[in-house]
């Protein structure tokens, strides 16, 4: 169900355009901004939050068990599995970075978000999204040596280098949002100061400046989709290495097994990327505000959710570890 806004409703919300907002301005006159969220009837905002808290838990609970089951079993002491459990951190991570507060936001009365709030959201979600990228590709990569490297495999992917891996993917991940993030927060916004989402997304918040800034602009375009596109050109050419030795198997069988160890990455890649490609891929203007929260709650909120249970389903080695762990 979508609701209007009405003028009367929205200019209720609007500040004086000839008082700019900053996000360091001390005005006690100024609150912040305000989520719209899902505007619709109490009935369904309470139907919201019990299906967003339930999905919330569930994904805390897979993401855990995987998290738990790579730790207690010994077997599952190898560079694919702490990856692995690594990613299930990330993901309750990144899923944590948006969903209480939308909780908070669908049982507020006022929608509000402070400034430093919406913009430490907006730091979190999309660095912890640039961190999931650089995984997904170290996730790849650790593929393509099992099956292309398989002789130097354990020499390559030490103990050490997959540390390095993993720190450096968070470490790059949260510094590369640094300056879009200082220099978003260094502008004036001014009018209407109602986001049509339910979370901090740099588009809406551009649009609220008081002054466009060209500079500004082709900064955050240029750094912003890098993030993505590079580990996706790394994932697409290390498959593509992975494919070619996979062909090169003489029977169909050992072809089949062989893939068969990357196919929950590949699922987990195209649910993360079809869903950001589709989100960021194309014009903004071709995305209504319904269909940009449909699926931004896809890719932050659905894909966590459904990555432990690719992984358990299509692992047999995760599978018996969670037996082996819920039979505790």
């Amino acid at each position: 169900m979508i609701i209007t806004i009405t003028e009367d409703w929205e200019n209720s919300y609007r500040f004086p355009v000839h008082k700019p907002m900053k996000i360091f301005n001390n005005s006690s006159t100024i609150t912040g901004f305000i989520l719209l969220g899902f505007p619709c009837p109490i009935e369904e905002q309470v139907l919201l939050f019990v299906l967003f808290s339930v999905v919330y838990l569930l994904t805390l609970m897979g993401n855990g068990s995987i998290i738990c089951a790579v730790h207690w079993d010994q077997r599952l002491h190898t560079p694919m599995y702490i990856l692995l459990a690594n990613f299930s951190f990330l993901e309750i991570c990144y899923v944590t970075s948006t969903v209480p507060n939308m909780l908070a936001n669908i049982l507020s009365d006022t929608k509000d978000i402070s400034f430093s709030g919406c913009f430490l959201q907006f730091y979190f979600f999309f660095s912890l999204g640039s961190t999931e990228c650089f995984f997904l590709a170290i996730m790849a990569f650790d593929r393509y040596l099992a099956i292309c490297q398989p002789l130097h495999y354990p020499t390559i992917m030490t103990g050490r280098l997959c540390t390095n891996l993993v720190v450096g993917c968070w470490v790059l991940g949260f510094l590369w949002f640094l300056i879009p993030i200082i220099i978003i927060s260094q502008m004036s916004f001014c009018g209407s100061r109602i986001i049509d989402h339910f979370l901090c997304d740099p588009g809406p918040l551009l649009a609220l400046t008081c002054k466009k800034d060209p500079v500004v602009e082709l900064i955050f375009s240029i750094l912003s989709p890098l993030p993505l596109i590079i580990p996706f050109l790394f994932i697409i050419m290390s498959y593509a290495l992975v494919l070619r030795a996979v062909l090169k198997v003489p029977s169909v069988a050992g072809r089949r097994k062989t893939f068969s160890t990357c196919g929950s990455h590949l699922a987990v890649v195209s649910l993360f990327y079809g869903s950001v490609l589709v989100m960021y891929g194309s014009p903004a203007s071709e995305h209504e505000a319904g269909m940009q929260k449909i699926v931004t709650l896809f890719y932050s909120v659905v894909t966590p959710l459904l990555n432990p249970v690719i992984y358990s389903l299509r692992n047999k080695d995760i599978k018996k570890a969670l037996q082996k762990l819920l039979s505790v």
